[in-house]
Order: structure tokens, then sequence, then C-alpha cells
């Protein structure tokens, strides 16, 4: 096995397929068409490696044959089984020299095994090979420089490096032929054309430094993740047809969990085995059955194993429960098991040695992708620059995104793209929106509200301030972000939470969906222009939870906020953001706010007081600054849990750890 390096993921071979044929096996029939190398050609045949069979009925007469003579040449890889009596056929021999022509004329691989004579009879014309050659010089039909040719090729050919098998169990040296076989046609077994999966190569960079192909002292158990629609599969799926060659057993199941929902464990059992044994049709009855199947059978194999779409823990239950479990117990060292999966924690859960977290692709790659579904080449077309440049930052380096958008605009022309892009801005691809949504659906319901409290309001602020709102709203942030991260549906570092643009999306497209048209119906409210349809006497608006209006495309709009006194659910409510100019004329009036509020954000409170009937008892942040407020309210109020107070001309706060009486002479 190779070491460790970007190397290992390159083809070793980029013309295997100019090639008829992988393999041409030389062999003398009578000594072993019915034992050794008919067990070569079953093993080369079970791999998928192409074999010419030399049969008895293609040789008539003394010369070669021609469909031997294109087959030879045809041919990639020769190997050559020296038996006792293989000098005694001038077949052989002229067939052997002919393939020794071929690779002096022609670089190729020619492996000798020698399947039950000394390679030193061979090399020397010794034995059985120097009574063959008495024969041959006594016969009247050769030249003595067709029989000299023969000396010296045999000599060559005895001298190269092969495989002795006298005294040897037979099935180990053929496992070891066929993956020596394996290791110099390469990628020939790929199936994928490597050159339009755009970004694939700095993966397998990165991964070549995880995943250790060289001498290991266990097996090796990768994990892949990422969001929805990624490229975790492709990445997967390309990594496999790359390095699996290396391995005498592989596996790829590409939706564990279809398989697993489908036929249960004994379905994925069954997958294993047959893709690892290359047997169609196994009989297995039950779980227990297999499990013993899989020890002896796949006892000390060097395997590589992949397992796609993994969404349940038990999913893995027989593949990686610990370190003394089946396949990390039973394979052979450097054996290496792929897990993908969206979710980290089950990664984590089943003792992965490392997690390797799928990014969206650079800016240089998301164009090239674009550029190849959309135009079918490497580059931009003209009078379209700006307006891709602008699809490519709606999908944000997302691969799915990219696919699905561009093959959509594939053959269109600028008035088309100018429509559809307005039409994206406003609404979401369901084929998108279903692939990223899987995630979302596998959530408990307290994390699709952490969820869709990010989504729509939440995307790049502190992750201090954001747990406060959401212990505040009873979702439980600590464990909740937490699952968040694990299922690639955020990222979180000490300071701040981001979510990719278009699970942003995603999260307000859920919001929405139930009642499209109709907003007072929605749990959140994040655009003026939806806020503006909720109309003040539609009792339907109690369902509103939150309301956080501060993009800076709100400017010079006017606002009715009448609606607001019909919404008796609200607890968050947050107009503009400090120093972003907020420049809202508001209309309307002001009857009545929540007394489930807790976070009361508002640039220019219109005006001078809060509503006489506003209960602050659950009030945790009130910050008015640069306002019209002149009192807070009437009377005396008691906001026992209040620690932000703004003022309404300086941009500070007053915190304190005690209740805060507020009396009604209390201005800011």
């Amino acid at each position: 096995m190779a070491s460790t390096s970007n190397a290992i993921f390159q083809c070793t071979s980029s013309s295997s397929s100019s090639f008829e044929y992988d393999v041409f096996v030389s062999f003398r029939g009578e000594d072993t068409r019915n034992s050794f190398t008919a067990f070569l050609f079953e093993a080369l045949k079970k791999q998928g490696i192409e074999a010419f069979k030399d049969d008895k009925d293609i040789r008539k007469g003394e010369s070669i044959a021609p469909e031997l003579i294109r087959a030879i040449e045809g041919s990639h890889v020769f190997l050559v089984v020296f038996s006792k009596d293989y000098a005694s056929s001038t077949w052989c021999l002229r067939e052997l020299a002919h393939i020794w022509n071929c690779i002096q004329t022609s670089p190729r691989l020619l492996l000798p095994i020698f399947y039950d004579v000394d390679p030193s009879q061979v090399r020397k014309q010794s034995g059985d090979y120097e009574k063959a050659f008495a024969q041959h010089q006594q016969s009247s039909r050769f030249q003595d420089k067709e029989i000299k040719t023969w000396r010296e090729v045999l000599n060559h050919v005895a001298s190269l490096s092969g495989w002795d098998i006298r005294n040897k169990q037979q099935h180990a040296v053929i496992e070891e032929i066929v993956q020596q076989i394996k290791n110099i046609l390469g990628c020939k077994f790929s199936i994928l054309p490597y050159d339009n999966l755009v970004g694939m190569e700095s993966h397998f960079a990165k991964l070549s430094k995880l995943i250790c192909l060289g001498p290991v002292n266990d097996v090796r158990v990768v994990g892949i993740t990422g969001m929805g629609g990624i490229g975790k599969s492709t990445l997967g799926r390309a990594l496999y047809e790359r390095i699996s060659y290396r391995f005498n057993s592989s596996c790829y199941i590409d939706d564990i969990s279809k398989l697993y929902g489908l036929e249960g464990p004994l379905g994925v059992q069954k997958q294993l085995l047959s893709q690892s044994l290359k047997e169609r049709n196994l009989e297995i009855c039950n779980v227990s059955d297999g499990t013993i199947l899989a020890w002896n059978r796949l006892a000390n194999a060097n395997a590589l194993i992949v397992l796609d779409n993994v969404d349940q823990d038990k999913q893995l239950d027989m593949f990686t429960g610990s370190r003394n479990d089946l396949l990390r117990k039973r394979l052979g060292k450097g054996s290496i098991i792929i897990i993908i999966s969206r979710d980290q924690q089950i990664l984590k859960a089943h003792g992965v040695d490392v997690i390797y977290q799928v990014k969206p692709l650079n800016d240089n790659d998301a164009l090239r992708l674009f550029c190849k579904k959309v135009f079918k080449n490497n580059y931009i077309m003209s009078d379209f620059e700006k307006l891709t440049y602008d699809v490519l930052s709606h999908c944000k380096g997302h691969p799915l995104a990219i696919e699905v958008v561009g093959s959509s605009l594939f053959d269109k022309d600028v008035l088309h793209w100018r429509s559809a892009l307005t039409w994206l801005r406003e609404n979401k691809s369901k084929s998108i929106m279903n692939v990223l949504r899987i995630s979302f659906d596998q959530l408990e319901d307290t994390h699709k509200e952490i969820f869709l409290d990010i989504a729509c309001f939440f995307n790049n602020d502190m992750v201090e301030y954001v747990k406060e709102v959401l212990d505040f709203r009873g979702f439980n942030p600590e464990s909740g972000l937490l699952v968040l991260v694990d299922k690639s549906l955020i990222t979180m570092d000490s300071r701040v939470i981001r979510m990719h643009d278009l699970l942003c999306d995603l999260g307000k497209y859920i919001v929405r969906e139930k009642s499209p048209r109709k907003p007072w119906k929605w749990s959140r409210l994040w655009d003026v222009k939806d806020f503006l349809k909720v109309k003040s006497d539609n009792k339907a608006a109690e369902n509103v939870e939150a309301i956080v209006l501060s993009k800076k495309s709100v400017i010079l709009q006017t606002m009715r906020i009448d609606a607001l006194s019909t919404m008796s659910s609200l607890k968050l409510l947050k107009f503009g953001y400090k120093n972003v100019g907020f420049q809202i004329n508001f209309s309307g009036t002001l009857a009545k706010l929540s007394n489930e509020l807790g976070y009361l954000s508002w640039i220019k409170y219109p005006f001078e007081c809060l509503p006489p009937s506003f209960e602050p008892d659950k009030l945790v942040e009130l910050r008015l600054p640069y306002s019209n407020i002149k009192q807070l309210w009437e009377g005396t109020k008691m906001p026992y849990i209040l620690r932000v107070l703004i003022s309404k001309d300086v941009y500070n706060s007053k915190r304190s750890a005690c209740p805060l009486f507020f009396h009604q002479s209390l201005l800011l």
C-alpha cells in the first residue's frame, strides 16, 4: 500500500480505457486450465477485470491465430503461467515471443507466475524445459533463429519479478495477484468523469491528510458531513471510485437510510456482503446468520466500505458500535470505513477517527461549476457577466443550488435571466428547499423553533445575545444550538452564530408555507412588506411571536403600527439596529403591547409613553434610543427581571442584578 499523500488520490493509469482487455493470460491449457488458471480467471472476473481467455478452439495450426494477435496487442497487462510442460507447446512459446515484442514497443507490464516449476529452470531452460527444447531442436519445423528467440525471451521473462506459487495456498496467491492487477489498472474502475467534478481535487488534497492508506495498526473510520446538497455523496463516491482498487474488498451503500427503512438491518447486511464478496443472491435468513457470515468471510480482509446517508444511530450498530465491534475487530489492518451523514453526533457516537466537513465551493470553483451548467464551457459568455455574479451571490457556493439554477438558465436569453433572478429573490426553488429540509424535518420541535429563529432573525449575531433570547423564549439553547451544529445547520464559535443563506431561506420558506399570502398567520415577521399586510382588525395576528425589522431596505417606508395592538403573543419586537439608518415614518395608534414581551428594541420610538395597559413583568431588555419618549408609563410598574435599559439620547446600557422599580416620574 502507498503512503499517505496527495498522490494516493491520483489515478495510476489514465490510458486503461484505450485497451480492449485488461489482462492477457498465457498458459498451457493441459496443465492448468481446470485448476489454477480457472480459479484465476474467476477471481479476475469477480473484481470486474476483463481478461482474455485463450480458449483451445482458437488454436488451429502452427501459427498464432489472428484473434490471439489482436488480443495480445489489445491487452494492458500480461500474466504468464509457467508450468512444467509450458515450453513443450510451440504455440505458447510463439505467444510469449509476441507478448515480449509488444512490451518492448509499447511499455506494458508482464508478470510471471511459476506454477509447478522452479524459476531457474525457466530462465536456464533446464530440467523439463531442457527436454522440451531438445525436441524442438530435433524437429525440422523450427529454425534455429526462432528457437534462439524463445530461449532469450524465457530468460528475460523468468528474470522478472513475479510469483513462485509452489507449496503455497493458491487462494491467497490469487488474491495477491488480483490486487496487484487492480493497482496497475488503477482508476480504470472509475465510472466518474473527474474532469467534471468541480472542486474535488481540493477535497482529495485535504482528505489525503486525514485518511491513512499506508501501513496502520487499526481500521480507519472517517466521517464526512455537511449541510444538504453540499456535495457529501459526490465526494464519497468520487473518493470510493478513486481508491477502491487498492483494496481486495470494497462496498459502497449509497443510501443506508432508505435501505434500512425498506429492508431493515438484514437488507444492509446483504448489501454489504454481496458487494464485498462479489456474490449475488446471498441467502441470509436472519441478522445473526448475517453477522456470523460477515465474521467468517470478511475476517482480515483489506476492505474499503462507504456508508452513505446515515441518519440514525441504529443503522450503524453492526458497523462501528465500538472499538471491539464487528468491522473494527474483524477487518484487516489498513481497512477504511467512510460514513457520510448530515449529523455529526452520529459520527461521534460511533467512534469515527476524524470528521471531514464539506464546505461551500470557493468563488472560483462556484463560477466554474455554474459555467459548465449554464454555458457548457469554463467561461462567462458576453452580456451575462453581471447576472452571473448576481446568481452566484444568491447560491453562496452551494453546489446543488448552482446546478439547479444553472441548468434552468441554460440556453435562455438575458431577459429570461433577469426575470428568473427576480423570481428567485421572492420565491425559492422547491427542489433545493426539499433537499435542505430533510435535516430540519428530523429535528425535535424545540430545535425546529431555534432553527427558525436563527434563520429569520439571528444569522451572524452574537452567541451570548442569541442564547439569552432563545432562553427567554423557552427553547433551551445550550443543547439546542449544539444539535444544530451537529446537524450541519449552523456553525458557531465563541462569538458568532452563522447559518448559510440558503438555510436562512429555508427557515423563512417554512414559516411562510402554510399561509404564503397571509403573514398575520405566521409566527415570525422579518420584512416590512409582510408587516404592512397585517391589518389592525385581524385577530389572527395573535399567532405572531417575534418581529425583527432591521434591514436598510425599510428606509423611507411609512408603516402603520395598529396591528401591534392585536399581537398578544408577541415576545420579541425589534425595529432597527444601532447605527443603521432606519428612517420609518410611523402612523396609526399603539393601543396595546403584548405583556409577553421580553425584548423590546425600537429605534426612534414615535410616542411619548408606552401604552398604559402594558405590564413589563417579563421584560428583560428595553431599548428605545433616539426616541420621543418622555415617560415610560403611568403609575408604578415592576419589571422584576429588566436588566438592560437604553436611554433615548445616548446609546448605553444600565445593568443591575436586582429588580428595578420604575416610578411614573422616571424619564429616560
